[in-house]
């Protein structure tokens, strides 16, 4: 295993890897995670770095004490200039749009699944984090909420993007508008989450679903991913074209061939990630 623990008290991001598993622990649990700009720039970087990284065949983003992520760390003025002065027209967005928007297409864009393990609270923006993810796993204590509207803002963070997508666009105004506490159990029941399980088997579950993938066809997967992703905006044409890119690509790789060749010989594959 190795890790490198970010030093900044305020700004702690832990990362290790772990037979072909990038672990990216939030940890400011008296913060409940809320994340800062420095430790959305540290997020960034490690999962364009596990996309790179043939070692790596999974993520799983989790965090420590009660809270995933509390969203975005308004302590520092966020939503002021971007200089710390008189906010001027096109502030807002442009922070939006390197901040919060970059955080979540990095996760969405990763080559590598990402599973979130989600131990408690996520909200916001951390609630966003959690359904960019390409699996959910949720402790049985954690809650959802869409807090945009409790504080009279418009959701930010892909969350008008992402909701829709996952549960449709009715149950998404429901969550939007009303801002309401959901449960692991409900969020489950409507979609959002894969697998509620005990507090004391997330980190348990979350392992074992990524060394599975890790250990699987990482090319396939990451082919997989944008083929799933790519399909909520294509039209049936453009859809069915780019499988059928993604196949023939898939086909040039070590992995195809083995899985292939292990099938016809009727032996289990060993995947290598190539």
């Amino acid at each position: 295993m190795t890790s490198s623990p970010e030093e900044s008290p305020e700004s702690v991001v832990r990362h290790a890897t772990d037979n072909g598993v990038a672990w990216i622990t939030l940890d400011r649990p008296a913060a409940m995670n809320a994340i800062t700009p420095d430790q959305r720039e540290r997020l960034i970087s490690l999962l364009d770095d596990a996309s790179a990284d043939p070692a790596v065949g999974a993520v799983v983003l989790t965090a420590t004490g009660k809270g995933f992520c509390a969203g975005a760390d308004l302590r520092g003025g966020a939503r002021t200039g971007a200089s710390g002065g008189e906010r001027v027209a096109g502030d807002v967005a442009r922070l939006i749009r390197r901040g919060a928007q970059r955080l979540i297409a990095a996760v969405l864009d990763c080559e590598k699944p990402v599973i979130a393990a989600v131990n408690g609270t996520a909200a916001g923006l951390g609630a966003h984090l959690a359904f960019a993810c390409d699996l959910v796993i949720a402790a049985e204590s954690a809650r959802f909420i869409e807090v945009f509207v409790r504080r009279g803002l418009v959701p930010d963070g892909g969350g008008a993007y992402l909701l829709p997508r996952l549960i449709g666009p009715q149950r998404a105004k429901e969550l939007l508008f009303f801002g309401d506490s959901l449960s692991a159990a409900e969020a489950e029941r409507i979609g959002l989450v894969n697998r509620v399980v005990p507090d004391g088997e997330l980190a348990k579950t979350a392992r074992e679903w990524a060394e599975r993938l890790a250990g699987g066809p990482t090319r396939a997967i990451a082919l997989t991913k944008q083929l799933v992703n790519g399909s909520l905006e294509a039209d049936r044409a453009a859809a069915f074209a780019a499988e059928a890119a993604a196949q023939e690509i898939n086909m040039t790789t070590a992995d195809a061939q083995e899985g292939v060749r292990a099938f016809a010989e009727r032996r289990a594959p060993e995947y290598r990630g190539r």
